[in-house]
C-alpha cells in the first residue's frame, strides 16, 4: 500500500489529547449518579490458613451500612478464569474455607458513602488459623510443600513440553543461564474501579477496562442474566498494560450488589489495595542451556521454566505456553526443547504485563548469548550476526509453533549498532578499565523478535457509517486507553475517503454501540481493528462511487476523491459531498438497481495470523563499583513493527515500552517475606523511576512491511519493553565482567552489584 499523498506516514496532532490536557476526561471515581452506594472489600492480612469466622455483627449496624456480603449470605459461583484450568483451583468470590493470600476477600462493605464502609470494615472480625504459606513457584513444587487446593493435590496448575530433549547432543560446548523474571505490579496511574448502574431493568457497568466485551460476557455469565441485559462502557481509562485486560471478582459482587439492591454501586481501588489485587506480571524462573560449536554457531537449545500463577490461576498461568512460542528467538536454532509448567502459590494472581510472556524468552535468550560470548571469547554482535535467521528463511514456523512473517534481524542490529557508535564505546570501555576507574562503562546487545496479536486475538470487528451530515462513523471492537486509536482510526477513514480527520467520530468501549470485539491487548489495536476499519472504509467508498457515478451520470472510472467530495475527474464542480451521498443512499428512488440502501459496512477482519515485530537495542550503562549504583546513560532502541503509519505514534510508545523495560531491569521488584506477607505493597517499598532516572532515548525504525494485513503494520506497543530489559542487564554485566561477574538478577540494583562484587572476589575499593 503507498502512501504517497497520503495522510498515512505522516504525524498528526492527536485528537484525544485535548480533553485529557483541559481536565474534562471522565474516569469512574468521578462519576457517581444520585443514591450511589460505596463497596469496600475486607481482604485477609493473612496470606495462608483455615478461615474460622467471619464476624460481621457490629459492621451491619454501623451507620451508613446498607449492606455486609460474605460467603454465608451470597450463592455465587466461584469463578474460573481460563475454562481448561482445574476446576478445583477456582477462586471463590468470598472465601470460603480457608484464605489463599494476603488480599482474598472474606467481606464487601456497601454503605452510603466510602468513609461509612471504611469505618464498618473495620469492625469485622476474621478469625484465621495460620497455615505455612509457598511464595516461591520451584518450592510450591516441592515436596512437602503447603498445599493451597488439598483436593487437586499438587500446586501446579498445567505443564507444557515440546521439542527434541536430545537438542544439545551435537554441542561441543553448552553455556547454562538462570535468569529470574522477577514479580512486576502494573502500577497504571489509575487504580481499578468499576460504578454498575440499574436502570430500565437493565445493569450499566463502567469500567476502568482494556476490554470491555469481555467484561459483559464474564460478568453476565456469573450473575446468571442474558448479556442483552447488561451494557459495559469504559469512560477514561487511566492506564492499563495488561492487568486491566483481566475481570475482577470485585466487579462480579459489586454488580451482584447492584442487581440485588437496586442501588448504584461504585468501587475505587485504593493504591494501596491496587498492589494486592490488581494482577502482577512476569514472575518467571527461567533456566537454560544452549549448544554451540566451537565457532559460536547454535546447535540446540533446552529451555525449562517455571512461572509463578499467584493464589488463584488468571491469564498469568497461562503465559509460558507464550514463552514457548518465543523461545527460538531471531535465531536458527537446529534443535529445541522447552518444558514449562505454571503453580500457584500464597501470593496475588498473575496476568498479562506489558509483553506477557514474550520479554521473558528474551531475557534467557538473550543472556545465553552474552554468556556464550564471553566463553568462546566472541564478539557479542558477531555471535548474534552468525546466528540470526536470515529474511530469506521467511515464512516459517518454528519448532515451538511460531509462524514468523517476515524480519530482517541483521539489518535492525546493524542500525542499533551504528546510532550507538558501538566501536567508539567499546575504546572508551577498554580506556576505563586500564586506567582503574571507579566508574566502570557497560555494553549490552539485545536482538528480540516479539508476536503481535497473538493467539486468536488476529480478528477484529470493525465498520464505518456515513451519516446525513456527512460527518463519517467509524467503530472497532477494540478500547482504547491511551494509545491514541481515536486518532489513528480518524486517519485511516480520512485516507480512504478523502475527508478531513475532524469530519470523523469515532466510536469504541461500549458493548451497545459496537457490538463486538476482543479489547485492547497483545499490540493488536492497529493491525486488525484498524485493517477492519479501513477495508470498511474502502467498501463504503465502493459504494459511494457507484453512487456518485449513477447521480452525476458519469463512468464510475470517472468518479475521484476531491477535499471532502467525491466529482468527476477534470471537473471539481460536478461534486457530491457525503451529506449528500448519504442522503441518496437512503432514497431507493436515487439508488441504482440492485444497491442496498444506506451508505455503511462492518467486517470482521481476519489476518489469518500473528505478526512478528522485531528489533535490536543496544544500553550504555555506568556502574559505581565503589557504591554498586548504576546509571543507564544512553539507551538505543531500533524497532520494527511493519509499515509505519503515524512516526508520532510509534515513538511514544517506543519511549514508554523501554521506561517500562528499564524499570524492570534496574528498579521493579514486588516481594514477599517467608509467611508471604507482601513488603512492596506501597509506593514507598516498590520502586518506580521517574523521568529523573532515566535518560532520553535514542529511537530508530527500520520497516518490514508484513503481508497478513493490508496496513502491512505490526504491533509496537510492546516492543520496547521486551528489546530494553536484556539489553540493560546484559550491559550491567558486561561492566564487571572483567571483574569474573557473570550474572546479576534483576532487579541490578546496587545492593545486588555489590553482592556480585564480592562472590567474585572484590569488595568494592579495591580497583586492581
Amino acid at each position: 500500500m503507498s502512501t504517497a499523498g497520503s495522510i498515512l506516514g505522516n504525524s498528526v496532532l492527536r485528537r484525544e489529547d485535548p480533553e485529557l490536557l483541559e481536565g474534562a476526561g471522565k474516569f469512574v471515581d468521578d462519576m457517581a449518579p444520585v443514591g450511589t452506594l460505596s463497596v469496600i472489600f475486607v481482604r485477609s492480612n493473612v496470606a495462608h490458613g483455615t478461615l474460622l469466622s467471619v464476624d460481621i455483627s457490629e459492621a451491619v449496624t454501623m451507620p451508613g451500612v446498607v449492606a455486609v456480603l460474605t460467603a454465608d449470605n451470597t450463592d455465587l459461583t466461584d469463578f474460573q478464569a481460563v475454562g481448561f484450568f482445574p476446576t478445583a483451583m477456582n477462586r471463590p468470590l468470598f472465601a470460603k474455607g480457608k484464605v489463599r493470600f494476603v488480599g482474598d476477600i472474606v467481606a464487601a462493605i456497601v454503605a452510603e458513602s466510602r468513609a461509612a464502609a471504611t469505618d464498618a470494615a473495620e469492625q469485622v472480625v476474621v478469625d484465621i488459623d495460620i497455615l505455612p504459606a509457598v511464595t516461591d513457584p520451584e518450592l510450591a513444587l516441592a515436596t512437602g510443600a503447603p498445599l493451597l487446593f488439598e483436593d487437586h493435590g499438587t500446586n501446579m496448575v498445567f505443564p507444557t513440553s515440546v521439542g527434541d530433549e536430545n537438542a544439545l547432543d551435537d554441542a561441543e560446548i553448552v553455556i547454562a543461564a538462570r535468569v529470574v523474571s522477577q514479580r512486576l505490579a502494573g502500577v497504571p496511574m489509575e487504580p481499578n474501579g468499576i460504578l454498575v448502574i440499574p436502570e430500565g431493568g437493565r445493569l450499566t457497568a463502567w469500567t476502568s477496562t482494556q476490554a470491555p466485551h469481555t467484561v459483559k460476557t464474564v460478568l453476565a455469565g456469573s450473575l446468571g442474566i442474558d448479556e442483552a441485559e447488561l451494557r459495559v462502557i469504559c469512560p477514561q481509562v487511566g492506564g492499563g498494560f495488561g492487568p486491566k485486560a483481566a475481570v475482577y471478582v470485585e466487579f462480579i459482587i459489586a454488580a451482584h450488589a447492584a442487581r440485588t439492591l437496586n442501588r448504584p454501586i461504585r468501587w475505587t481501588e485504593t493504591r494501596s489495595e491496587n498492589m494486592l489485587s490488581l494482577v502482577h506480571g512476569r514472575a518467571m524462573v527461567l533456566n537454560g542451556q544452549m549448544g554451540f560449536t566451537k565457532d559460536g554457531v547454535i546447535t540446540g537449545a533446552k529451555l525449562d521454566v517455571t512461572g509463578d500463577a499467584g493464589a488463584y490461576p488468571m491469564v498469568g498461568a497461562m503465559l509460558i505456553v507464550g514463552t514457548q512460542t518465543m523461545a527460538h528467538g531471531t535465531y536458527r536454532i537446529p534443535k529445541m526443547h522447552y518444558q514449562a509448567r505454571s503453580v500457584v502459590t500464597n501470593t496475588t494472581a498473575t496476568g498479562a504485563y506489558r509483553g506477557a510472556g514474550r520479554p521473558e524468552a528474551t531475557q534467557i535468550l538473550e543472556r545465553l548469548m552474552d554468556i556464550a560470548s564471553d566463553e568462546l571469547g566472541i564478539d557479542p554482535a558477531e555471535l548474534r550476526r552468525r546466528n540470526f535467521l536470515q529474511p530469506q528463511d521467511f515464512p516459517m514456523v518454528t519448532s515451538t509453533g511460531a509462524a514468523y512473517d517476515c524480519g530482517e534481524y541483521e539489518k535492525a542490529l546493524d542500525m542499533a549498532l551504528e546510532k550507538s557508535d558501538y566501536k567508539g564505546l567499546l575504546v572508551e570501555q577498554a580506556a576505563r578499565r586500564a586506567s582503574g576507574a571507579s566508574k566502570l562503562l557497560g555494553i549490552g546487545i539485545s536482538s528480540y523478535v516479539e508476536i503481535t496479536a497473538p493467539f486468536g486475538l488476529h480478528v477484529e470487528w470493525g465498520g464505518v457509517e456515513v451519516e446525513d451530515d456527512g460527518t463519517i462513523v467509524a467503530k472497532a471492537g477494540t478500547s482504547g486507553h491511551g494509545q491514541g486509536h481515536e486518532t489513528m482510526m480518524s486517519m485511516l477513514v480520512s485516507d480512504q475517503l478523502g475527508v478531513p480527520m475532524d469530519q470523523v467520530r469515532y466510536v469504541q468501549s461500549d458493548t451497545d454501540l459496537v457490538p463486538k470485539g476482543s479489547g485492547t491487548m497483545g499490540s493488536r489495536s492497529l493491525q486488525v481493528g484498524g485493517s477492519a476499519v479501513y477495508v470498511s472504509a474502502g467498501k463504503v467508498l465502493e459504494k459511494a462511487t457507484l453512487l456518485a457515478a449513477h447521480l452525476l451520470e458519469a463512468s464510475v472510472d470517472d468518479i475521484v476523491k476531491g477535499e471532502g467530495v467525491l466529482h468527476v475527474a477534470g471537473v471539481p464542480s460536478r461534486s457530491l459531498t457525503w451529506g449528500d451521498l448519504a442522503a441518496a443512499a437512503k432514497d431507493p428512488a436515487k439508488l441504482p438497481e440492485g444497491m442496498e440502501p444506506g451508505l455503511s459496512h462492518a467486517h470482521d477482519f481476519d489476518g489469518q495470523a500473528a505478526t512478528f515485530p522485531f528489533g535490536a537495542h543496544v544500553a550504555v550503562v555506568e556502574v559505581d563499583r565503589d557504591t554498586g549504583k548504576v546509571e543507564l546513560m544512553r539507551h538505543i532502541a531500533v524497532d520494527d513493527c511493519g509499515k509505519i503509519l503515524s512516526p508520532m505514534m510509534v515513538k511514544g510508545q517506543q519511549h514508554g515500552g523501554i521506561a517500562q523495560g528499564a524499570a524492570q531491569a534496574l528498579f521493579e521488584w514486588v516481594r514477599y517475606d517467608e509467611d508471604g506477607n507482601p513488603v512492596t505493597a506501597t509506593l514507598v517499598d516498590y520502586a518506580i523511576p521517574s523521568a529523573a532516572e532515566l535518560p532520553s532515548f535514542e529511537t530508530y525504525n527500520t520497516e518490514t512491511p508484513t503481508f497478513r494485513n493490508p496496513l502491512g503494520a505490526k504491533g509496537i506497543g510492546e516492543s520496547g519493553t521486551i528489546g530494553s530489559t536484556p539489553a540493560i542487564q546484559n550491559a550491567v554485566v558486561d561492566a564487571l565482567s572483567h571483574l569474573g561477574v557473570r550474572h546479576i538478577d534483576m532487579p541490578t540494583t546496587p545492593q545486588r552489584v555489590w553482592e556480585a562484587l564480592v562472590a567474585a572476589g572484590h569488595h568494592g575499593f579495591d580497583n586492581t
